[in-house]
C-alpha cells in the first residue's frame, strides 16, 4: 500500500489530527494495532477537559490545553460527541495546602484561564454539601468540562472516514525506515509506504521517534487506576473534585462523568509494560483511601466496574508535537498525556497547519459534515420513543437493559463509516454492556447482530479483537469430540 500520508496511532490525537487533514486534497491512512480506535489511553481516563491551571506557564502543554479547552462545545456540536461543562474544584484540606492551590490560581491566571476564584469552606459547602467539612479552601474552575473519550475519538474517526481517511485496525507498525521520497513502513500486514508520516502511537511513540531520530525520547508508561460507580443513585458531587496535585499527576479525583456516574481515581503507577491494564487490590484500596479525603461518606457498594489506562509520560515532562528533526515529511506527537484529552483538538490544529504549510497540501473544494446521529434512546422523552418506534420496529426493541440500548442504535453503530466489529467497540459507540450487569445480560444477543451484520460466524466474534473470542466452538462439536 502506497498513501500521501500514514497516520500512526488511532487514539482521540491520532483520529483528530485526521478529521482535519481529511480536509486537503491527499491520500491518507490512519494504522492502528487494536481491533479499533480508542483501544488506548483514549478508552480509559477520567474525561475531563481540564480548564488548563496546572500546566506549566510557557510549556507547549499549557499553550495547547487552554487552547484545546476553549474549542471543545464547538468540536463536540460539530462531530455529535458529549460535552458538558460541570465546573471543578482543587481542594485545600489544611492551611499547609493553601499556597498550593494560591500557586495553581497564579499558573491558570498566566496560562489565561478566566473566571478562577479561590473560596472558602463555607462556599464550598453549600455548592457540594457532600464534601468533607474539614476543606479549608478551593481554587473554583467554571470552564472544567466533561466529555466522553472514546464516543469522541469514535465521531472523530468517523468525520474522517466520510472524508476519504481509510482506517486500518490491527496494522501495528514495528518500524519506521525513510527511504527517498518517504517512508517504509514495516506492519504486521505487511509494508507500506507513505510521502509523510504521522506519529501519534501513545506508549509507543518514544520507539518510533527513536527509529528516525539521533534525539532519543523515553516514554515511561504510568498507570492509573478507577472505580467507577452506577448511575441509578442520585450523584453526591455534581462537579468534578480535585485534590492538591502532587508530582505524580493531578492525583485521585471524584468526578461525574458526562452519563451520570460517579467516577473516583486514578492512582499513579510507574508500569514497564505499557499494555498491562490489569487492575490490583492494592492501587483501587489506595484510591478508595484516598478518595474518603474528599467524600467521607464513601460508599463502593454501588461500583459497577473498576479499570487502569496506561498514561504517555515522556520523562522531560512536556508534549513533544512537531516535525522530526533531521527528517523531511516525518511528524509526531509524543508524551502526550493528561491533560492530552483537553488539548487534542488544538494539537491537531498546530500539527496540521505546520503540515499543511510545510508539505504544500491543498484544501479540497468540498469536505463534508459530520455524519448525524439520533439523540440516544435513553435521553428521549416518551413521545420521542413512540414515534422513533413506529418508524423503525427495531427502536423498540431493547438490547441492553441498564443502559437502556436498542437493538436499531447497535446495527447503526456497526454500520457507522467507522464502525463497531468487536463486543467492546458496540459498548463504546452505545454503552451496552456499560451499566450494572456490565454486559452480562446483553452481550449474546450483541454477538448475535455482530455475526449478523458482519456475515460472519459467531465463534469469530471477539470481546476486543485478538483471540478475546466468547465462542470456541459449537455444542454440536463438543458432543463429537467426547463421543470420539
Amino acid at each position: 500500500m502506497n498513501k500521501d500520508i500514514i497516520i500512526i496511532g488511532g487514539g482521540v490525537v491520532g483520529c483528530a489530527v485526521a478529521r482535519l487533514l481529511s480536509r486537503y486534497d491527499a491520500s491518507i491512512a490512519l494504522l492502528e494495532g487494536g481491533s479499533d480506535v480508542a483501544e488506548g489511553a483514549s478508552k480509559a481516563n477520567s474525561g475531563i477537559v481540564h480548564a488548563g491551571f496546572d500546566a506549566k506557564p510557557g510549556s507547549l502543554k499549557a499553550k495547547l490545553n487552554v487552547e484545546g479547552a476553549n474549542m471543545y462545545r464547538e468540536i463536540c456540536a460539530e462531530v455529535n460527541a458529549p460535552y458538558a461543562q460541570p465546573c471543578a474544584m482543587v481542594l485545600a484540606f489544611s492551611e499547609e495546602e493553601r499556597p498550593t492551590i494560591e500557586k495553581l490560581y497564579e499558573q491558570g491566571i498566566s496560562n489565561g484561564v478566566p473566571q478562577l476564584r479561590i473560596i472558602e469552606r463555607e462556599e464550598i459547602i453549600e455548592m457540594e454539601p457532600c464534601v468533607n467539612p474539614d476543606v479549608v479552601c478551593a481554587l473554583l474552575v467554571p470552564t472544567s468540562g466533561l466529555t466522553s473519550p472514546y464516543e469522541l475519538t469514535c465521531a472523530l474517526a468517523d468525520h474522517a472516514a466520510v472524508n476519504g481517511v481509510e482506517f486500518m485496525l490491527e496494522t501495528y507498525v514495528n518500524e519506521i525506515k525513510p527511504v527517498e521520497g518517504g517512508y517504509v513502513l514495516n506492519t504486521s500486514k505487511g509494508e507500506m509506504s507513505a510521502r509523510i508520516v504521522i506519529n501519534c502511537a501513545g506508549v509507543n511513540s518514544a520507539k518510533l521517534h527513536n527509529q528516525l531520530s539521533d534525539k532519543k525520547l523515553t516514554i515511561i508508561p504510568r498507570k492509573g487506576e478507577y472505580y467507577l460507580l452506577d448511575h441509578t443513585k442520585p450523584l453526591q458531587f455534581t462537579m468534578t473534585m480535585f485534590q492538591c496535585p502532587t508530582k505524580m499527576g493531578k492525583g485521585v479525583l471524584v468526578s461525574p462523568t458526562c452519563h451520570g456516574n460517579l467516577l473516583l481515581g486514578p492512582s499513579a503507577i510507574d508500569v514497564e509494560d505499557g499494555t498491562d491494564v490489569s487492575t490490583t487490590a492494592e492501587a483501587l484500596a489506595a484510591v478508595g483511601k484516598a478518595s474518603r479525603l474528599t467524600w467521607p461518606k464513601e460508599n463502593l457498594r454501588t461500583v459497577i466496574t473498576t479499570f487502569a489506562g496506561i498514561r504517555a509520560h515522556e520523562e522531560n515532562g512536556d508534549f513533544v508535537i512537531g516535525a522530526v528533526e533531521g527528517q523531511k515529511g516525518a511528524y509526531e506527537t509524543v508524551g502526550v498525556e493528561s491533560p492530552g484529552l483537553s488539548a487534542a483538538p488544538a494539537i491537531a490544529k498546530y500539527l496540521v497547519g505546520m503540515i499543511a504549510e510545510n508539505e504544500g497540501l491543498t484544501e479540497k473544494v468540498e469536505w463534508k459534515p459530520a455524519p448525524k446521529r439520533e439523540k440516544p434512546f435513553y435521553a428521549m422523552t416518551l413521545e420521542e420513543r413512540a414515534e422513533l418506534v413506529k418508524r423503525d420496529p427495531l427502536n423498540g426493541a431493547l438490547v441492553c437493559r441498564c443502559e437502556q440500548v436498542t437493538e436499531a442504535e447497535i446495527r447503526a453503530a456497526i454500520r457507522r463509516p467507522v464502525g463497531a466489529r468487536t463486543i467492546d467497540a458496540v459498548k463504546r459507540r452505545t454503552r451496552a454492556g456499560m451499566g450494572r450487569c456490565q454486559g452480562g445480560f446483553c452481550s449474546p444477543r450483541v454477538l448475535e447482530i455482530l455475526a449478523e451484520e458482519l456475515n460472519l460466524d459467531p465463534t469469530e466474534i471477539t470481546k476486543c479483537g485478538g483471540k478475546s473470542n466468547l465462542l470456541v466452538g459449537t455444542i454440536a462439536e463438543a458432543v463429537g469430540k467426547e463421543n470420539a
